[in-house]
Order: C-alpha cells, then structure tokens, then sequence
C-alpha cells in the first residue's frame, strides 16, 4: 500500500499563491478527571462569510501540528486530541480553487494522497482523537470528523455532506471508505450519492446523530463545554459509545451486494450512465465492505486523480463558479438603492401557479399578499390552498404555531380589485394570451400608484407588447418563475426598452428577498430557458413525427446529460403550455424551430405517454398512438442524427441569442439553464459540452470559450 510519508508534496504547495491558509493553533485542556485534551481550532481568520477550507498549505501546517501532538501524546503530555473550527464553521472541505489548478493527473493524486496523509494522523495518535463538529462541515471538513475517533455536533450546525458527486468527484480523503463502515451501505448511499443528486441536499445535526455519522449531540449555548465534559466520560470510561448503525459481518455478505445493486438500477433509470462520478463513488462504497483502511484509501486516491483530470470536473467546476459568484452578483441590475420598498404584494389570479407565487412571498417577504380572481370560489379555494401548505410546514416543524398563524394572517383573498391600491408589486399568473394580460394590467393600472412596479410572469410572450396599452410601460417588466415555484431557484427578469431602472431594481431586490437568482434578459421569444428547451423539444418532436418510436428519441439525448428525457421534461411542464411556447418560437423564428400541428391534438389527451416505474418515459398511449396515426413518417432517425441536431441547434441558437443581447455573456446562459433547467454541473450548461461535442465549430467555426472548458487530458 501506498507509503504517504514518502511522497513529495511540495509541487501542491506552488498550485495557488493565494490560498487563504486555515491555520490550525492548540490549546490543552484540562478536564475535570485530571486528563489533558490538546484543543485544535481550525481558523482562517476571516468571518463566517468565508469559510474554513483545506488547501495545500493548510493540510500542511494541520499535518504538522498533529505530528507535534502525536509526540506529546507519547510523552504522556497529552491524553486525546479534539479538532473543531472557528465559530459556526468546521470546514468546507477542500479549496476547490487549488483543486481546479493541478495542471497534471500526477497533481490530482497528489491532493488525494495529502489528505489521506494528514487526516489520517487523526486516527494514529496513540491516543483517541475526538471531532467536535461545531458547524458547517462539508466534504473534507466532514472527513476531518470521520478519520477522528469519536464525534459530537453542535444542534445548530448549518449542513453537514458529502457533496462531491454534485461537483463531478467523490469523497476522496477516507469518506467514501470509512462512512460506510461507520453506518452501512444504505445510509452511506443516501449521503454519498442520493443526496448529491437531489439537488445537493444536506443533512441537519439530528439526521447525522440518527445515522451514527456522530455520537453525540449538544446544544449551541454550551457545545465545547459539554463536548469536552463528554469526551472526558469516554476516555475515563464512565460514557460508553455504541454504534448501532455499524455493519456487521452478515450486512457485508448479505444486505451491501444488494444495496449496491439497486442503487445501481436506479442510477440509470434515473440519471442514465453519462454522469461518471457517481458511478465511481458506487463502486467505492461497494469495495468499502472489505480490505483494509490503507486499500480503501489507496482506491479514493486513484478515483479522485482520474476524475479531478476529466471533462466533466472541469465543466462542473465552471458551473459551481458561476452558481457561487455570478449568480449572487447579477450582471445588469441597477443599484439597488433605486428599488421602491415593497411593503405589501398583490397578485392577480388565484390558482395552483398564483397560489405558490402567494406562499413563497408570505414566507420569505412576511409581507401582506392580496390574491384576487373572477369570482370568490376560486379565490378561496387559492386561500385555503395557502393556508393547507402552512399547516403542512407547521406539521413537519419548520414553522412553529405563532409563525404559521402571522402567515396566514397576512393572506387576503378577494375579488375586490380597489384592495390592490395600495400594493407596492403586483405580479399576474392568469392565462399565456397576450389580450388577456394586456385586460388585467389595465385594469389594475388604474387603482394602483404611478410608481408601484408591475411584473408578468410571462413564460414566452413579448413583455413589450402585454405592456402596450398601460399608460406607465416604464413600470412593468417580466419576472418568470419556474416550476415547481418554491424549488427552482431562477428567476429571469426582462427587461424592455421603456423598463425604468427602478422598477428593474425593485425586481432584483425582490428576487434576491424570495431568495431566488435573478438573471437579466432581454425581451426576446421564449427569453433564454423557453427558448432552449424549446429547441430541445421541437427536435424530439421532429424526430417522432418522423418515424422515431418516442422511447428511441428519449434514450438518444441521453449524451447530453440532462436530467430528465425531453418527453419526460414535456410531461412534467404539461402538452399544453409546451405546444403554446413551440407555436410561439416557431411564429418567431419558423426556419429554425420546429412544431407540429398534431401537437395540439396531443396535448388535449389526459395522459399521453407511458412511464416506468423510474419516471422514464417508455412510449406513448393507445390514445395517443390514436392521434397520432396519419401524421407519422416512415424514416425514422438515428441516434447520432437526433443528437446532432439537438448539438448543433442549441449551439446555433446560442451564438444568435449572444449576437443578439438577449444576455450579455455566455455565462449567463448556463446560469440560466443550470438554475432553471436543472441542465448538469457536469456539463457546465451548454456551452463548454457544445465545444467539447465539436457542435460550436461546425455551426459557426468556433467556440464559445477560449480556450475550450476541459479536463488536464482533453
């Protein structure tokens, strides 16, 4: 096995001159049974604004602070050795900066072996080692924890993961080798993976106490002082740790092959097999049953290596910069001290689409919502709808009984417009029809301030032209919403030419309050999401009115990695709005999007295609088959055609939309489809994946970046 303590490791330390070094001071203490802990605060000295991370350098300096420890506990200086963080935080985990700078797959290893190589001196002490998880611990910040002895966590720590297979790597200092023979497979396959592609979801200190990541948990007000008094009970006996969640020897030969199997069977039914990282974490968990600690490190060491060189880091890494930094600095918005306060929302309709704008104001504004409608039944019945969706966050405990009844408190329903005078921000969600619009703003324009801003949540329309007969276009810009509402992190705003920068600031400063991403756009057909997905949807209708069976079509996008099949992500929107936004882009651009009058008649039917059990669209109804006779070809399209064009539509779709301004950069684009498309980190958006495909040269003989987004091999 490998021998880390033979390895150079000064090549890492040149990667990045300005990393901020996690320093990693001790302090003894003495505990009341006369024993002596040595304290390990690990602190960058900046805010909680800027996390511990674990760069070469401070590996480095944390190495040799435990190789001095390890010598004391020798001496009999020490009896145990504790390591926790600066306030709110432990780590969040490697310097992903340092990490995208290797240069080389030798450079790769190198930062996988370095980790191994001191946390793994948490577990070689000669004396117990003990990690209090005082906060935020993320990837190596949680490895830190698991290569300790025992561990206890703050009950007010933010998150604590195993996010890397959301970034395009694995656990690669001891996470994926130690978690499960920590807590078994199931779990472990629940935060190593299921959690990552669920939209890097987190655990919360309970979740990691009921799986036996720690073992033992302790309120914010005196967590060290009961974590040191607890680790003083362990070490002279008087506490004793079971681990109940620990494999035994029957859950090896029995129970792991089979969790590892059916985790694999719904990694493609669900993902398919484009996505490598989470692939190779499978197969590290599924090694992790036997061999030793030094085989299993020794797997994460070549695994991380061959990862962090490939196409899909790189792209991942691209991605993670523009959802961590462009996206909290939106390119665009105006200076937000141009934004009118907004002290009380209206929105115009009451159902399923204005009910969710309803609870997502209300409970991030805790501003009054008025929701009108035609007539009072809809109206409450978008009411109680709210109130329903309270009293489900107030059973699940996010929301205690006083909060849950100021929330419901705030909502006012009613079919008495004058109620809106007084609103500061009023949104419609009534029918996609431009009249339609156009008769509510009108409407609403004469009751409402000359300054209070109007928003459509438009999903394709011209903003200009609902806006047309208001007597303030200045007012009104789009603010579109993507479903399901209070899951989608994007919102695109769109700006017209009369758009004022106040009410374009009001917007923003909104969109940041409903803790949304804000991208700005143009007001250009089917603004930058619609408009792509439609591209995606029209060439898989091409290719079925074609001749192509729809199951043919679904497995053909496959390569682009995306998170659903393109008539699994139609279903999911529904037939209807996806035949209004084709009609729309095709009436704009007939020659190059595609739509099928038959659509129409589809999207009538109550159910059109057939699913697996895994979501996965399999083929369509009898009754759709029934629609759709006499309007199918009999050449179908092969794979590589269907993908071709989808590769080559998009990259020209998206050179036209940035000579266009429909945003100002191509980052803004992946932003978009990344927030709003749930497009994968591993292909950074569109973009880098179009160049690396080869779709950016053949249609407009170049790239979108240079040099093009690729591993240290492509």
């Amino acid at each position: 096995m490998t021998n880390y303590a033979d390895i150079d490791f000064s090549p890492l330390l040149t990667l990045s001159d300005d990393e901020v070094v996690t320093h990693s001071p001790s302090r003894d203490v003495r505990l009341p049974s006369g024993k002596v802990i040595a304290l390990v605060t690990l602190d960058n000295g900046r805010d909680h604004n800027r996390p511990n991370t674990l760069g070469p350098r401070t590996l480095t300096e944390l190495g040799s602070r435990l190789d001095e420890l390890k010598a004391r506990a020798a001496a009999g200086e020490i009896h145990a050795v504790a390591i926790t963080g600066k306030q709110y935080i432990l780590a969040a985990g490697a310097d992903l900066s340092d990490i995208s700078l290797v240069g080389s797959t030798d450079n790769a290893r190198k930062i996988a072996q370095l980790g191994h190589h001191v946390l793994g001196k948490l577990g070689d002490l000669g004396v117990p080692s003990f990690a209090f998880v005082n906060g935020l611990a993320l990837g190596g910040g949680l490895e830190i924890a698991l290569n300790s002895t025992y561990r206890t966590v703050d009950a007010s720590a933010a998150a604590i993961a195993l996010p890397e297979v959301f970034l395009g790597i694995i656990p690669g200092w001891g996470g994926a080798y130690l978690l499960p023979n920590l807590i078994g497979i199931e779990n472990a396959l629940e935060v190593v993976i299921s959690n990552p592609l669920k939209q890097n979801r987190m655990l919360k200190p309970q979740q990691a106490l009921d799986y036996g990541i720690v073992d033992a948990q302790f309120p914010a007000a005196n967590y060290l002082e009961d974590s040191l008094r607890w680790a003083d009970g362990v070490l002279s006996g008087r506490i004793k740790v079971e681990r109940k969640n620990e494999p035994g020897k029957i859950e090896r030969l029995t129970k792991w092959p089979i969790a590892i199997k059916m985790a694999r069977g719904m990694l493609e039914s669900k993902i398919g097999t484009v996505p490598r990282s989470p692939y190779v974490a499978l197969d590290l968990l599924d090694k992790a049953k036997s061999g030793t600690k030094a085989e299993g490190f020794a797997r994460e060491d070549e695994a991380l290596a061959d990862l962090v060189s490939g196409d899909q880091f790189a792209a991942s890494m691209y991605a993670f910069d523009l959802v961590q930094k462009r996206a909290k600095r939106p390119v665009g918005a105006p200076d937000k001290a141009l934004a009118r306060k907004v002290t009380k929302v209206g929105i115009i309709g009451a159902g399923l689409m204005a009910s969710q704008f309803a609870l997502l104001f209300v409970r991030k504004l805790q501003v009054p919502v008025l929701i009108t409608d035609l007539d009072q039944a809809r109206v409450d019945k978008g009411v109680a709808y709210i109130h329903d969706e309270i009293g489900k966050l107030e059973a699940k405990g996010r929301l205690d009984a006083d909060s849950a009844n100021k929330l419901r408190s705030l909502v006012t329903g009613t079919t008495d417009k004058s109620l809106y005078a007084d609103c500061d921000f009023v949104i419609e969600a009534v029918f996609e029809e431009v009249g339609v619009k156009q008769a509510v703003f009108a409407e609403i324009e004469a009751i409402i301030a000359d300054d209070a801003v109007l928003a459509t949540n438009t999903s394709s329309l011209s903003v200009a032209e609902i806006g047309a007969r208001l007597a303030h276009p200045e007012r009104l810009v789009g603010f579109h919403f993507f479903n399901p509402v209070a899951v989608m992190p994007l919102i695109e705003i769109v700006k017209t030419s009369q758009t004022s920068d106040a009410a374009l600031s009001t917007a923003f400063v909104v969109a940041r309050g409903l803790g949304k991403n804000a991208v700005l756009t143009a007001d250009a057909p089917g603004f930058v999401v619609n408009r792509l997905l439609a591209k995606v949807m029209g060439e898989a209708a091409r290719a079925v009115y074609e001749g192509t069976p729809v199951a043919d079509v679904e497995k053909a996008f496959g390569p682009l990695g995306l998170p659903m099949g393109p008539f699994q992500l139609i279903d999911l929107v529904g037939w209807k709005v996806a035949a209004h936004v084709q009609d729309t882009m095709v009436r704009a651009f007939p020659d190059r999007f595609y739509a099928n009058e038959n659509f129409h008649a589809l999207a009538e039917l109550t159910e059109v295609v057939e699913k697996d059990k895994g979501g996965r669209v399999t083929g369509f109804t009898k009754a759709a088959e029934k629609a759709l006779k006499g309007h199918v070809g009999a050449h179908p399209a092969s794979a590589e055609t269907i993908l071709r064009r989808v590769q080559d539509g998009l990259a020209q779709e998206i050179r036209i939309m940035l000579d266009e301004g429909v945003v100002p950069e191509v980052e803004d684009i992946d932003l978009c489809l990344i927030l709003g498309a749930g497009w994968p980190f591993i292909d950074g958006g569109a973009s880098p994946y179009l160049d690396r495909e080869g779709a950016s040269e053949r249609t407009f003989g170049d790239t979108f970046h240079h040099p093009p987004i690729r591993g240290i091999g492509g």
